[in-house]
Order: C-alpha cells, then structure tokens, then sequence
C-alpha cells in the first residue's frame, strides 16, 4: 500500500480523476458487452426453441394430412364396395325379372296358340251346328206335319177331345213308365246279386269313383302367446330392429297388433311359419331379444324342425308299414305333418288313406300293400304345392316319378282327383278312401249355419217329390229317410222314387262321400172294439 499510495500522491488530482472516470468507462463497456453476448446467447436460444417447435408443428401437420389420407382412402373403398355391391344386387334382380318375364311370354305364345287352335275347332263346330240345325228343323217340320195329321185322325176315330185324349194317354204312358221303371231297377239288382261274385269288382270300382273331395287350402297364419304388451315392445325393438331381423331370419310376416295377449305369425309355407312360431315362443320365453339372439334362436329351431320333419316321415312309414321309400321322399311326407285342411292333419289323413286303401283292396283281391303306398303318398304334392306351378296330384306324381315309383302309384297320385283317367284299380280306391277320410264325422270343420242349411236342402229336395209325406236328414247328413203315401206310392214306385231322389241330389248339391237314401212305405190298418 505504501508504494501505491505514494504514487496517488504524486499525481495530480485532475489526472486521478480522468483515470477514475475512463475506469468507470472501461467497466461499464465491460459490463456492456457481457449483457450484449448474453442477449445473443438468449435470443440464439430462443430461435433455436422456435426452430424445433416449429419443427414439431410440421412433423404434425404431415401426420394428420397422413392420417386424413389414409382414412379419406378407406372411406371411398367403403362407399365403392357398397356401390359395388348395390350394383350387383340391382343387377341380379333386373336379371331374375327378365327371366320371369321370358317365362310369361313363353307361357302366353302357348296360350296364344292353344286359344287360336281351339278357335278354329269352335268355328268348325259352329259350322257344322248350323248345317245340323237347318237339317234338324226341315226334319221337325215334317214331323209336325204328319203328327197333325195323325192327330187329327186319331180325334175323329177315339171322338174324344184334344185334352181328354192327351190326359188318358199320359195317364196310361205314367203308369206304364212307373211299372216298367220299378221292374227294371228290381231286374238289375237280382241280376246284381245274382252274379256279385263276377262282378263284384267292377260294381265297387265304380261305386267308390262317385267320391270326392275338394281340395282345400291350410292355415297361414299361427299365433303366438306373450306375458304382455311390454314384451310385444321388446318383440318389436328399437326402431323395429328386432321385427326387422326376425322377419329377414325367418322369411315370415310378424303381425303386432291391439290383440291382447298374443302376436301373429303368418307365411303361406307351413315350415318357415312353424319355425318362426317356435323361435319366437322360445325368444319369449328366453326374454333375451336381440338381432344376434334372434339369429341363434332361428338356426336352432330350423335344425329342430328339420329334425321334426324327418321323423315324423320315417314314423308314418312305420305306422302304414309303407318301406322301400326314398329318403327325400320321406322328408316330403314329414312335412305334411305341419299341412292342414278343413283342421284336419294332412299326414294323418294320408295315414287314414292308406289304411282305408288297404282294407278295399284285400276285400277286391288286390294288393293291399301296394294300395297302402298309393294312399299314404297320394297326397304328397302338398309338401310341394308352395315350390311348383300346378295342382298338388300333379306335383306329388312328378315328384315320385323322379324316385321310380310304380306306375300304379303314379296314377293314384295324379288322378285321385279325377284329373286324369284312371288306368289303374288302385286310383278309385284312393279316391274313395280320401273322401272317407274327409268325410267322416269329426274328420274336418264345418260351420254350423253350413251344416244346418245342408240338411234342410237334403230334407227340401225329398220333399219336393208327388206322394211324400216327410222327409228327415239323420245320421249328420249321411242318411236320408223319405216316408211316402201308401195310398199313391206302390211298391215299384218306392224303388223308382228312391233312384229319382238320389239322382236330384247329386245333380243339385255338393256334398263329401254319399248319402244314403232309404223310402220307407206301409199300410196301417186301424180298427176299434166296441
């Protein structure tokens, strides 16, 4: 300090204070030029930061326009396969119209054709009715000729007036007709029974060809029962979702409607609505509705069915003792199982048949095996009728031509209708046996107004004949019992009446299987002791 401090001394104040001042000068440029390469420091720092996040920002950019690619890409897949597959679909349908329509053209040239051949036949016909009439009334004018001629002759010879004389001839040709009528039916039923072993068959085949039965159409609608109206809410769904996917799944109409307790399932084919009934039974039960769900249940019950069809074909084959038959045909008759007409079960009367076949045939000496076959399959079409064009004899015969059955068979499949003439015996027997079957009390629903007015117009078309007294329908209908006047009605008459009865009967009625029609006829004589 000693040196220094001497120095100070000796310098001049002025100068000190020229040196203080450029110290301070010096320091404060020091100072100046640390903050000046902090500022640099900070702010290359600062851009550095920017730079990087503005790098980021970029990165992000790219990858969100990445993504919005890839997801705008996707989405036009999406909409060109739905394209696609609208387009297809449209396509097909547009292909299976043109199809159908092909089949209409095709099938109205036939028409076109078969209607002008016909045409042509009724022009001939015309013809030849026209140049027959003329024949015919030059013919009746000389026959009123020479009948006024001999009429006036007859006059002068009896000298009886044209009412006296025409009253004594219908009276004797009345009496005549009647005696000769009632020995004639006497003479044809001693001849009949005389020879019933020769003819036996031929009489019965015959017989049994005056029945029928009217094919009828089954039931389409089933229904099913619900807890209540909440569950008719779930059966429905969001939006109809659940109705929606039911009714896809299953092919059938589904049908909620104000009626308590129940849903309706309707479909003209007997096995998608038995499915759809069950499945939904099932659902209901379950109370788990939803498509999924639905979609389960349905392939469920469809197995089940199919399994229920199958054994109940192989069961009636047992119960009718019918073998030999093929698988599918089997499967065919097993879905008569679910076919009803009039309420009666298609397969049960199908069994009914072929036990009713087989007990005329063993009474005619025929083959009673072969006619069970005829009468269990004859009306097999009716598991068909919904798939195929045509009645259900035709059908069920083309069906079991493809599996090489008889020609018998065949026959009284397609003709146990009277749509085709039979070649065969067994064809008849069918036909009788089905309308027994149909015809029996209990066997099929009928209204009682319809049945009522039946036996009215059974009892009106006995009573409308000269000399009966009463007349009453007994045996639901079957029976017809005619009570007549013993006075006007003689014993030859009593048979014609009863032919002439039966004959009105089947000429103005409509009536499964026959009526028997019994005259009844006889003397009281009433006499009082006193």
């Amino acid at each position: 300090m000693g040196p220094q401090v001497c120095l100070l001394a000796a310098v001049e104040p002025s100068t000190v204070v020229i040196l203080a001042l450029l110290a301070l000068a010096t320091g404060a440029a020091s100072v100046w030029g640390i903050n000046r390469m902090r500022a640099r420091a900070t702010e290359a720092a600062a851009q550095a930061e920017a730079e990087r996040r503005l790098a980021e920002a970029r990165q992000k950019s790219e990858e969100l326009l990445k993504a919005a690619d890839v997801e705008r890409h996707q989405r036009l897949l999406e909409m060109r396969e739905r394209f696609e597959r609208e387009t297809a679909e449209t396509r097909d349908e547009l292909k299976a119209g043109e199809r159908r329509i092909a089949k209409r053209e095709d099938a109205l040239d036939k028409k076109l054709d078969v209607l002008a051949t016909k045409e042509r036949k009724l022009e001939a016909a015309e013809q030849r009715l026209t140049q027959r009439d003329t024949e015919i009334a030059a013919k009746f004018s000389q026959v009123e000729e020479q009948y006024a001629e001999q009429r006036a002759e007859l006059l002068r010879i009896s000298k009886l007036s044209a009412e006296q004389a025409k009253a004594l001839c219908l009276k004797r040709i009345e009496q005549e007709v009647e005696r000769e009528a009632g020995q004639l039916v006497e003479r044809i039923l001693t001849t009949a029974e005389d020879n019933a072993q020769e003819k036996a068959r031929h009489i019965i085949i015959q017989a049994i060809q005056r029945y029928a039965a009217e094919h009828t159409c089954e039931t389409v609608v089933a229904t099913v029962d619900v807890p209540s109206d909440d569950m008719k809410g779930r059966i429905i769904g969001r939006e109809g979702r659940n109705i929606r996917a039911f009714e896809k799944a299953t092919g059938v109409t589904v049908i909620v409607d104000d009626t308590p307790g129940i849903v309706s399932v309707s479909c003209f084919d007997p096995i998608r609505k038995e499915v759809a009934r069950s499945a939904l039974d099932r659902l209901i039960r379950d109370g788990r509705i939803h498509p999924t769900r639905i979609e389960e249940i349905v392939g469920e019950t469809t197995k089940e069915v199919d399994q229920r069809i199958v054994e109940a074909g192989r069961q009636a084959a047992l119960e009718a003792n019918v073998n030999g038959l093929h698988k599918k045909v089997l499967d065919q008759l097993g879905r008569l199982q679910f076919r009803t007409s009039y309420g009666q079960n298609v397969l049960r009367h199908s069994i009914e048949v072929a036990f009713l076949c087989s007990v005329m045939a063993d009474e005619l000496g025929l083959d009673g095996a072969l006619a069970r076959r005829c009468g269990l399959l004859h009306d097999i079409g009716k598991a068909l009728d919904h798939e195929a064009e045509g009645g259900h004899p035709k059908i069920g015969a083309e069906f079991c031509k493809r599996f090489n059955e008889v020609a018998s068979v065949l026959n009284a499949i397609a003709g146990h209708h009277g749509d085709i003439a039979a070649t065969h015996p067994y064809t008849p027997l069918v036909t009788a046996a089905d309308a027994i079957s149909a015809s029996r009390p209990g066997g099929r629903r009928e209204s009682l107004e319809r049945y009522i007015k039946r036996l009215e117009e059974l009892e009106g078309v006995a009573t409308s004949f000269a000399g009966v007294n009463q007349a009453y329908a007994v045996e639901a209908g079957r029976e017809v019992r005619v009570i007549v006047d013993a006075g006007r009605i003689d014993d030859q008459s009593a048979l014609k009446l009863a032919r002439d009865v039966a004959q009105k009967i089947e000429d103005t009625m409509t009536y499964p299987g026959e009526i028997k029609i019994t005259v009844l006829r006889e003397i009281r004589a009433v006499e009082y002791a006193r």
